[in-house]
């Protein structure tokens, strides 16, 4: 029903309203029960009346009424003050009541639309600001580090086309200019997703655990997976949260306790991977404390997705271990918070 036959339907109504309660103001001598309770429906229809839609009938209905009440003064001045009375009772004050209440209810929705509308345009400032802010971060990461791994890359190279150069110095400055080359390409691919804004939290790594123990190991860590072929595919967040671990617990493994045999565990179940990294006593100085953030900030992830992480010493040496389900309750918070590593 459209709202051109609602104001006709209620423009009607309110003239029947009216027309009862002016032929409810005459003879009021000896008023019956029926007539005075017919006031409270009265009333009631009038009150709904007025907080429903407007209709321009109004002024003539309450011009109408009014007359009808003036044209009987001429004949019994007390007819028309109770007609006039009848009027304002049953129709006049119930249907101001209900229009006042409407337009309050007006207003308070209009209220609501405006904070509404501002906390909008304030998250979209502040998402705006974000933007900017990483991509000033990315061109700052990219101005350093990537000058960094760039003149690394190109020592590399003169190394391994120095003249009276081993074989195996050649192939270690070799590996050591790939790795470099590979480092500088995921740096360029995460600066693109920080300056497009994307959410790198659902992108998947760009390799499987399996190669970052193959490349630790060909790099001279003594690491051993089982199984050998890792996890297998995982969901986004899931993979990527069981990469993280390996590769932060294996870069401790590498700082703290080099020369020390690393194992990494995989297993899986329906709901969860399952993911250990240990190591053994180490077998050389250990690298400096870095302020242990490392381990802390992986753990805030892995609870995120409803996981759990343990880390501490075990056997002589250090044990990392995450349960990590394949899909968490909190996705969409850890989507979120990927992105700031």
């Amino acid at each position: 029903m459209n709202g051109r036959v609602l104001h006709v339907i209620n423009g009607l109504l309110l003239a029947a309203v009216a027309a009862v309660a002016v032929a409810n103001g005459f003879d009021t001598v000896s008023l019956p029960l029926w007539r005075q309770l017919l006031y409270l429906p009265l009333g009631g229809a009038a009150y709904l009346l007025g907080r429903s839609l407007p209709t321009p009938w109004e002024r003539w209905v309450f011009g109408a009424a009014a007359l009808a009440g003036a044209a009987a003064f001429p004949v019994d001045r007390g007819t028309g003050l109770t007609v006039l009375f009848s009027v304002a009772l049953a129709l006049a004050l119930p249907w101001l009541a209900g229009r006042y209440l409407r337009q309050q209810a007006q207003l308070v929705e209009a209220g609501r639309e405006r904070v509404a509308r501002l906390e909008r345009e304030q998250a979209h400032v502040a998402e705006r600001a974000r933007l900017r802010e990483r991509t000033r971060i990315a061109e700052d990461v990219h101005d350093s580090l990537g000058h960094a791994l760039a003149l690394m890359a190109l020592r590399a190279g003169a190394l391994e086309l120095a003249p009276g150069s081993d074989p195996e110095a050649r192939a270690a400055a070799a590996e050591l200019r790939s790795l470099a080359v590979q480092a500088t390409d995921r740096l360029r691919a995460t600066l693109a997703v920080l300056r497009a804004g994307e959410d790198p939290g659902t992108a998947v790594p760009d390799e499987p655990p399996a190669e970052l123990v193959r490349r630790a190991a060909e790099a001279g860590m003594r690491v051993r997976a089982e199984p050998e072929e890792g996890p297998g595919p995982l969901p986004p967040l899931a993979g990527r949260a069981v990469h993280r671990v390996v590769r932060e617990a294996l870069t401790n493994a590498a700082r703290y306790a080099p020369g020390a045999d690393v194992r990494v565990g995989f297993a899986r179940s329906a709901g969860a991977v399952e993911v250990s990294v240990a190591n053994g006593a180490p077998d050389g100085p250990a690298g400096p404390s870095g302020g242990g953030t490392g381990l802390a900030a992986l753990r805030a992830r892995v609870e995120l997705l409803g996981g759990e992480l343990g880390a501490g010493p075990e056997g002589g040496g250090f044990a990392v271990r995450a349960r990590i389900p394949l899909d968490g309750p909190a996705a969409p918070q850890a989507r979120e918070e990927e992105g700031d590593r």
